[in-house]
């Protein structure tokens, strides 16, 4: 199934900000169950403002008609990023040195229940990365999601674990994985 990608950049937030936060609550609270302040949609949408905020933000959102069925969004990790801070063991050499322009981070990949399993996540990856310019992506998931099924798909597309990391103090613990932008 393809559904139609629509391309957005920071100025459009106010455009797609309730379709990503009705999405969001649907899916992670509805559908996967994830309870807890830092899952409330009012703390995701303090994320998602912060994240739009910074230089090179982009998203797109996924139509079956009118109507969103996902989104995916991110941004490039500036040289003064705290995305590898948090590793519980810190990267090798200079795997985490950041310019602006060397890695962009997949902050968030969701499709609604009923269009899951027909390929449009990856649709919606694939859109949002051509566009992008940096050489490597990196994302962090939480290995419990789907009993690790949610991982393994990554890795299908091309990303490896590098590490484990916690970045807020109520947050999972989750895989940090990486993959170059162009496949």
């Amino acid at each position: 199934m393809t559904v139609n990608v629509k391309h957005f950049v920071s100025e459009d937030l106010s455009e797609i900000r309730q379709q990503i936060l009705d999405i969001h609550a649907e899916v992670r609270r509805r559908d996967f169950g994830l309870t807890g302040p830092f899952y409330d949609v009012d703390r995701f949408d303090e994320r998602l403002s912060r994240y739009a905020s910074r230089p090179g933000w982009t998203a797109v959102l996924g139509y079956e008609g009118d109507q969103p069925v996902g989104f995916c969004f991110g941004t490039p990790l500036g040289t003064d990023t705290r995305w590898w801070n948090s590793m519980k063991v810190p990267l090798p050499g200079d795997m985490a040195r950041e310019d602006g322009r060397r890695t962009v981070a997949l902050n968030e990949i969701v499709v609604r229940k009923e269009w899951r399993g027909r390929s449009i996540a990856w649709q919606l990856h694939e859109a949002w990365l051509t566009h992008r310019h940096e050489e490597r992506v990196t994302l962090l998931v939480n290995p419990a999601n789907g009993n690790g099924a949610v991982q393994a798909v990554y890795e299908a597309w091309g990303y490896r674990k590098v590490g484990d990391q916690q970045p807020f103090p109520d947050s999972p613990v989750f895989a940090a994985m990486l993959r170059a932008v162009k496949q």
